[in-house]
């Protein structure tokens, strides 16, 4: 399993072996996450015991109630392109001018109800941070709002939520997180930015981030992931039979006949309607490795190894090794953007180890 250089093999050009790097790293801690430096810089995710392995995290996390009160949110809607608006819910500290803000965006057939953006949210505004929480196009009941779809390219969309909360509300600092397709969005953001980026913007944290999409589309079908698979075509047929019904005109839902996978679904939809020559234009279009070694600001991006279906490329990680902005933590157990642990005591620690390690990355730079 790759992982990167330390700053002496950068100089001499000499690459170690990976996966005897990360076996030595967890030998004597197998829970211990392992980062682009070969070095441990948070709390351990230690599984709870009654939910080990990749699906069992993934699954559990799905399905496990979680009790998370919010106060009111600032219902916003931003325009982030000529006559479409997004649905923004933003959560302000008393003094919104002096907080560090998190910009928070979900994952594939998410929304701000998502129960990880909602933990995110109360426990960025425990730490005294303002929350704003991006639906991403059509989604948090925007299917009426145009005639568009989302898709993992639309960082611009995640750019006009930073630049509308920065010249309306004075914000003096914010901190981009993302989950799963949201992960691809920030640092693809982040990439495209680089040095020139607002100088507000402070740090970006992705959770196990589909920045490969080829790859991560194609491990979507193996026959172990099929379930995963088939939730999402279920949610994605039918939002497109939704916007088809709305916007007649500008869909066809006849496309979705003899629509079997992911890869098949975004080749006749998702590149036909966005803009792109095919499945492959756009996965390698809107893919954020492509601009992950451009990201000019502190970043933390967390990925367990027994994610059931995003895969990182070799490639991949070397950009990210190279990146010296960049810590790169990679768990043996956590499934997808799960990370279900051991609680710690606190009555407001639910074990959910990868949204309290977010928001402890981005109290840094308050």
């Amino acid at each position: 399993m790759p992982t990167s250089q330390t700053g002496s093999d950068r100089q001499t050009g000499s690459q170690k072996n990976p996966t005897r790097d990360l076996a030595h790293e967890q030998a004597e801690d197998p829970t211990r996450p392992v980062n682009s430096t070969g070095k441990s810089e948070t709390p351990a995710f230690r599984p709870h015991p009654w939910f080990r392995g990749g699906h069992v995290q993934t699954l559990a996390s799905f399905f496990l109630p979680r009790r998370i009160q919010l106060p009111n949110p600032d219902e916003r809607l931003v325009e982030v392109a000529p006559n479409i608006k997004i649905r923004c819910l933003c959560h302000w500290q008393a003094d919104r001018r002096a907080a560090l803000t998190l910009i928070v965006v979900h994952g594939l057939e998410g929304s701000t109800d998502s129960q990880y953006m909602r933990g995110i949210a109360r426990d960025g505004l425990d730490a005294g941070m303002n929350v704003v929480l991006v639906n991403q196009r059509n989604c948090g009941g925007m299917d009426a709002a145009a005639p568009t779809l989302y898709n993992s390219g639309l960082s611009g969309d995640v750019a006009a939520v930073a630049r509308n909360i920065v010249e309306q509300d004075g914000v003096s600092r914010f901190v981009l997180i993302g989950f799963s397709m949201g992960g691809n969005l920030v640092l693809k953001l982040a990439g495209e930015w680089g040095n020139g980026a607002p100088s507000q913007f402070r740090a970006v944290v992705a959770v196990c981030p589909a920045m490969d999409l080829a790859a991560s589309a194609d491990a979507l079908h193996e026959p172990a992931n099929r379930l995963y698979e088939y939730y999402f075509m279920l949610q994605l047929f039918q939002r497109f039979r939704r916007k088809a019904k709305l916007f007649p005109r500008d869909f066809d839902a006849a496309r979705l006949k003899g629509i079997s996978s992911l890869r098949e679904f975004d080749d006749r939809i998702t590149a036909f309607y966005c803009g792109f020559t095919g499945a492959d234009d756009y996965y390698a279009r809107a893919a954020a490795s492509n601009v992950v070694d451009r990201i000019a600001v502190p970043g933390l991006i967390v990925h367990a190894a027994n994610d059931p279906f995003i895969r990182l490329r070799t490639e991949t990680r070397q950009r990210i090794a190279a990146n010296p902005h960049l810590t790169f933590i990679e768990t043996l157990d956590g499934g997808h953007c799960a990370f279900l642990g051991a609680r710690d005591g606190r009555a407001e620690d639910d074990g959910r180890w990868a949204e309290r390690t977010a928001v402890e990355y981005a109290m840094r730079f308050k």
